[in-house]
């Protein structure tokens, strides 16, 4: 076996073993959520319109819940307050989530000190005013809780489904002497009903926990309301002191060391240090603290919930266990694994031939997959990686955009002839003129734009409308590229075989159609590869149909017309994509949004068509340009007499087309006007950007090496940023979680950045490689068995055979003259596989759907 192969799986397990020590302690982040945190949005940022928005537990995604979370959640279960004026605002925070216009009327008119109850689509929030905490209502709300602790389950069916309880300012403030002991009698009182120390659940909450099933029952102690005493009225500010209030938190500090009653420690960092966190009294904190505040508390009782009742995206990582994500995914692994591995070592029949299997490159590139996949789900679907919230800051921003585009800069390469050409040395393939939009061109705009859109997503750019704007037309020139490369090939090669649809299809969505199962999402969730994919096959079909008469420009552009008319009745016609999507789900088990499917269709709806024609037109331009085999009299010649002047003309034309459409994609005030226009507006900017980029010789003939190479792994960097670059897929970003302790955040992130960018980067590009080798080994099987490593040991002689190589290897002292039954069914097997490409791309499409049915 390779040393370079064992000293990965040590390294891999050292890792393993070390991250699983450093999340010993927590590992599902319920301590961390309700003792830790800090704000990533305070409001000493000057270009923060709306502060006290984005909390960060340490390793985890706190989720911000609405309504309808709240709903789906507690299931018939209320939420109950009790305490002074700082619960009654958790109270109203919880009921502005619920319906905002109708507790701010509520609000208005209720009594301060009385008990409040809020009710919204069949959420019942109560608040009891007990600022002393210890009124027989509070009891009699708290009993229940005990006997569901203790599995007694009496009349646990009438408790509230979360229960937080805050108090202790009236202490403060009424009482002079002897404060301390009453707050400590009154809290002695609760905790034998809330003690977890004891009971039937650990101190630690954890969502394995009977805590964690659906219907349970969580019930909180809020640490006591630590003012901003400079700004107290004089009346509050010569009682509430921090003499009074510090002794009280200490005493619920050691209460919950000892008894296990779990208090929201992160109510008080939220204000720590921060005067915009309080309201004009110095006492309540403003709106933004409160919600947030309120979220701690559901984060803890809904997450885990939520996350097996919604599934994916899994953004809801602290306190949650991802107990959702089914583990058959391994067994399928192992499976195809270890099927393939018995296949070729039985076919084979020798041992030396097995030890040479890993040396193999389908081999390798089958065990670079797997790897890669597991390594998806350790990183998006465990707690051993760390996951923190996406915020978003023009600095970070422009500076990761700064770097891509000097990286690029620096890279930037003479490009040369392809491999496939006619020349004759290395000078003059440097020599050699590169053609319109050739490889190295289009690989360097994959490149620049995956970057700038690996940024987007990085730092949560989304929110700001000109960053978005900018997006959707680079996206758009993928697709552009699709019509334009495609349509191109299909019209001089004029190869409409079903091996070139094959390769094609099998190469885009191999990846995104193994994530699925592993992750537990779906194959449109993974949107490029699926689009791209529909835009082929309509790229296919409409050069396919009657392609003997593709010469004819009439009639080709016909038959492009009558494309988009009827790609967009599928779009348009009512309940056609959902008749279809229901009869995928009926017949296959695809559970497929067929709403973001149309809304992705819709973004860019014609930029494929215009990427045709320009196919089409730069064929029959460079074609006769070329042949020069037309009469003098002929147009053709009377376009190359002018070319020069037609070419300094569009030049102008693409200078003003581009600050033309950023003006007027600025006049637009949100996304979704924007949208509607995008499928019109997307083809000016970059056919304007093909104009300028092909403009001159020096242009066409230069690349940016970097770029290139990041193009040409563009779809492998698109699918696998959803999993181990961001998290929670897409909806924030993975952390090492080693380097907060000793420096700040910023410093923190920023290392996770660069060692995360690199791990990406290489698992993209080897994926990209591997996905290439196992096309081509599905495509085209007979040439692996030609193939040979030249760091392993020689490999047994070969028959002379038209069998596929790999499997007709022959060894006289290993292989037995007369095979058995076994060996020859493996034999009989390896000959319907390689003999024709039907029978293996109906073999991967029936697996594929019994995987499916199975897993669904």
């Amino acid at each position: 076996m390779p040393k370079g192969f064992i000293r990965d799986i040590n390294a891999g397990t050292i890792v393993w073993v070390l991250t699983k020590e450093l999340h010993a302690d927590d590992h599902y982040k319920c301590r961390a959520l309700l003792t830790r945190g800090h704000w990533l949005d305070p409001p000493t940022e000057p270009y923060l319109s709306h502060p006290f928005e984005n909390w960060q537990p340490p390793g985890c995604l706190m989720h911000e819940y609405t309504g309808k979370d709240i709903r789906n959640c507690l299931d018939g279960q209320n939420i109950l307050y009790v305490g002074d004026s700082t619960a009654r605002q958790l109270f109203w925070a919880t009921a502005k989530k619920l319906n905002a216009t109708a507790a701010d009327e509520e609000m208005r008119e209720a009594d301060r000190h009385k008990d409040l109850t809020f009710e919204w689509d069949g959420v019942i929030v109560d608040f009891i005013w007990d600022p002393f905490l210890n009124s027989s209502s509070l009891r009699r709300e708290v009993l229940p809780y005990a006997d569901f602790r203790t599995h007694k389950h009496d009349k646990a069916d009438q408790a509230a489904g979360l229960i937080t309880i805050g108090a202790g300012l009236w202490y403060a403030q009424h009482f002079e002497s002897d404060w301390l002991d009453r707050f400590r009698s009154s809290v002695d009182g609760l905790v034998p009903l809330l003690s977890v120390k004891n009971g039937a659940e650990s101190a630690t909450p954890g969502p394995v926990s009977s805590m964690f099933r659906s219907g349970a029952l969580h019930a909180y102690l809020a640490p006591v309301q630590v003012p901003l005493y400079d700004v107290l009225s004089p009346s509050r500010a010569s009682t509430m002191t921090p003499d009074k209030i510090n002794p009280m938190n200490e005493y619920l500090y050691n209460v919950s060391q000892n008894s296990g009653v779990k208090v929201i420690w992160s109510q008080l960092l939220m204000t720590r240090n921060n005067e915009f966190a309080y309201e004009e009294s110095g006492l309540h904190v403003v709106e933004g603290v409160a919600s947030r505040r309120v979220d701690v508390a559901l984060n803890m009782r809904c997450n885990a919930e939520l996350s097996l009742k919604q599934g994916y995206p899994f953004d809801k990582t602290c306190c949650s266990a991802y107990e959702r994500t089914s583990p058959s995914w391994t067994w399928y692994l192992v499976v195809w694994s270890f099927s393939l591995l018995l296949l070729a070592g039985l076919g084979m029949h020798g041992k030396e031939s097995i030890r040479n299997l890993l040396s193999n490159e389908l081999f390798r590139a089958i065990g670079t997959m797997i790897s890669v996949l597991v390594y998806c789900y350790v990183a998006d679907r465990t707690q051993l990686l760390n996951k923190t919230q996406k915020h978003f800051e023009y600095p970070e921003f422009l500076l990761l955009s700064a770097i891509a585009a000097a990286l690029g800069v620096l890279s930037i390469r003479r490009s040369t002839a392809d491999a496939s050409s006619n020349a004759q040395s290395v000078a003059k393939q440097q020599g050699a003129d590169q053609s319109f939009l050739s490889r190295d061109q289009t690989d360097e705009w994959k490149g620049w734009m995956q970057f700038v859109i690996l940024i987007y997503h990085y730092t949560g750019a989304s929110r700001v409308l000109w960053i978005y704007q900018i997006i959707r037309v680079l996206v758009a020139s993928y697709l552009f590229m699709t019509g334009f490369g495609h349509a191109l090939f299909f019209y001089r090669k004029q190869d409409y075989s079903i091996k070139r649809c094959a390769s094609v299809l099998v190469r885009l969505n191999m990846l995104s159609c193994l994530l699925p199962f592993v992750m537990d999402t779906d194959y449109l969730f993974y949107y490029f590869a699926p689009l791209v994919s529909f835009w082929f096959t309509v790229v296919y079909l409409t050069m396919r149909i009657g392609h003997s008469h593709n010469a004819s420009s009439p009639f080709l552009l016909s038959k492009i017309g009558l494309s988009a008319i009827a790609v967009n009745g599928l779009l348009r016609y009512p309940n056609l994509l959902e008749e279809t999507f229901a009869l995928l789900q009926q017949t296959c088990g695809i559970h497929w949004n067929v709403r973001e499917w149309r809304f992705r269709l819709q973004l860019d709806l014609y930029i494929v068509y215009v990427g045709m024609l320009a196919a089409i037109l730069y064929s029959r331009i460079s074609d006769n340009l070329h042949k020069q085999r037309f009469p003098p009299q002929n147009h053709i010649t009377t376009l190359q007499r002018h070319w020069r002047t037609i070419r300094l003309l569009s030049v102008i034309v693409a200078l003003m087309t581009l600050p033309a459409f950023w003006m007027f994609a600025r006049r637009f005030r949100n996304k979704f006007d924007y949208n509607w226009w995008v499928p019109y507006l997307s083809p000016f900017p970059i056919v304007s950007f093909i104009i300028l980029r092909n403009c001159s010789r020096w242009f066409r003939n230069m690349h940016s090496s970097i770029f290139s190479w990041l193009g040409r792994c563009s779809l492998e960097t698109f699918t696998l940023q959803f999993h181990i670059w961001l998290a929670a897929d897409t909806k924030g970003l993975l952390s090492l979680g080693i380097f907060g302790r000793n420096i700040t955040h910023t410093d923190g992130r920023r290392c996770d950045l660069i060692v995360l960018t690199i791990v990406f980067l290489w698992l993209s590009w080897l994926t990209a490689d591997a996905t290439a080798t196992i096309t081509r080994w599905i495509i085209d099987p007979e040439r692996f068995g030609h193939e040979r490593d030249t760091n392993s040991m020689p490999l047994p002689t070969m028959k002379k055979s038209g069998r596929n190589l790999l499997w007709t290897l022959d060894r006289a002292d290993d292989q037995p003259k007369h095979g058995g039954i076994l060996s020859r069914i493996v034999k009989a097997m390896c000959a319907m596989w390689t003999a024709r490409l039907e029978v293996r791309l109906f073999s991967i499409v029936l697996s594929m759907w019994l995987l499916n049915m199975s897993y669904a």
